[in-house]
């Protein structure tokens, strides 16, 4: 399974690490609870993707920027 997504190098697809989960819940300033509400998780879940005990799906991750505005949509979805 070389083109799985959690294998192999890095990429904006590949399960973000828990320091980067931490940081963009900060950066949005907002509580385990409330990150975990914005994407449908709960914050037990929460706090084991924090803690690296759990890996988080690239596209919650992608959800959850997206709803923040920590991520820019693509050029083709933007101008509709």
């Amino acid at each position: 399974m070389a083109n799985h997504p959690n294998r192999g190098a890095r990429s904006a697809s590949s399960n973000p690490p828990p320091e980067q989960i931490l940081a963009a819940r900060t950066a949005a300033g907002l509580t385990q609870t409330q990150a975990a509400d914005l994407v449908h998780a709960t914050c037990r879940r929460w706090q084991e993707w924090e803690a690296g005990d759990y890996r988080m799906h690239p596209g919650l991750f992608e959800l959850f920027q997206l709803k923040t505005r920590q991520a820019k949509l693509p050029k083709a979805v933007a101008n509709g």
